[in-house]
């Protein structure tokens, strides 16, 4: 069997698969945490919560309203989205002009609420969510078996990241959404209408976050703790590439899931706090983050 540094090569390779899909999802959720402060100068604490809460939907749907997963990839984040849009709308909205502290406390304020009516009503324990069956099995690659769904994710979240990254970058729409966030008394003289701008944007931010709580849904269990165990890696990935950077979430994302993949084969001990490591040691160099603009 082939060895690399003494580790089997299907070992090994089942480990950076592992870490694709934990960088998926880390490029996902911090790909919406971006464009809420990016475009809105909030730092939304609740995007674990509701990324949770997307996941939970999709339980839901598939337990008592015979939703299947496909259908719950579409009507999940829409949901999701119009909840943000509420949030938006009678909370946030009155914090734009105030320190970012102010969002902060009121978004950890809200997702300690969504997270403490999801563990009032479930506990702590996970609910199983099964695997479509378009997705279930393994594909034979010769020197490993790769599940299906795990290489459904990974393909899933780059074409979210991609088609998010391009829609903002190369677009008109994206445009004008700068445009409203850099100076938006100019942009609401050209008859583009801002707080609409702004609250589909966080509305589409926090849709990300349930999007990625649906792909999540069948590869773990779904639990109320879900959110809180991941949302400050996924902190950590929005620091080190940079606060607001579209680009710099996604490919921090997927980076870091691969590095902590490996160090899970090469030094479990060091798995849980590799993230912040790197964290610690980007910041000592450059302090805006890897794509973040220095001021």
């Amino acid at each position: 069997m082939v060895e690399i540094f003494g580790v089997p090569l299907p070992a090994l390779m089942g480990q950076l698969m592992l870490g694709l899909v934990n960088g998926s999802f880390y490029a996902m959720l911090s790909l919406g945490l971006a464009v809420i402060f990016g475009m809105l100068n909030i730092i939304n604490f609740a995007h674990g919560a509701l990324y949770m809460a997307g996941a939970f939907l999709a339980w839901f749907g598939l337990q008592y309203w015979n939703i299947g997963y496909w259908q719950s990839l579409l009507l999940v984040p829409l949901v999701v989205g119009a909840f943000g849009i509420v949030i938006e709308r009678t909370m946030l909205q009155w914090l734009y002009k105030l320190d970012h502290l102010y969002g902060l406390l009121l978004t950890f304020g809200l997702a300690l609420i969504i997270e403490g009516l999801f563990r009032d009503q479930f506990g702590v324990s996970g609910q199983p969510y099964a695997i479509p069956d378009e997705l279930s099995g393994a594909l034979n690659l010769g020197f490993m078996f790769l599940p299906k769904y795990r290489a459904w994710v990974i393909v899933a979240s780059l074409t979210v990241c991609a088609a998010t990254w391009f829609a903002i970058e190369k677009t008109r729409l994206g445009s004008y959404l700068r445009a409203a966030t850099e100076n938006p008394k100019l942009t609401q003289a050209f008859g583009i209408n801002v707080p609409v701008m702004v609250m589909l944007t966080y509305g589409f931010g926090v849709a990300l976050a349930a999007l990625a709580g649906v792909l999540a849904a069948p590869a773990l269990q779904v639990n109320p703790l879900m959110g809180s165990n991941l949302i400050i890696s996924v902190f950590a990935v929005v620091v080190i590439g940079g606060m607001g950077s579209i680009l710099g979430s996604i490919l921090t994302g997927l980076g870091l899931g691969v590095i902590e993949g490996l160090t899970k084969v090469f030094y479990p001990e060091a798995s849980a706090t590799v993230v912040f490591i790197v964290m610690a040691l980007v910041l000592m160099v450059r302090p805006a983050g890897l794509f973040g603009k220095e001021k």
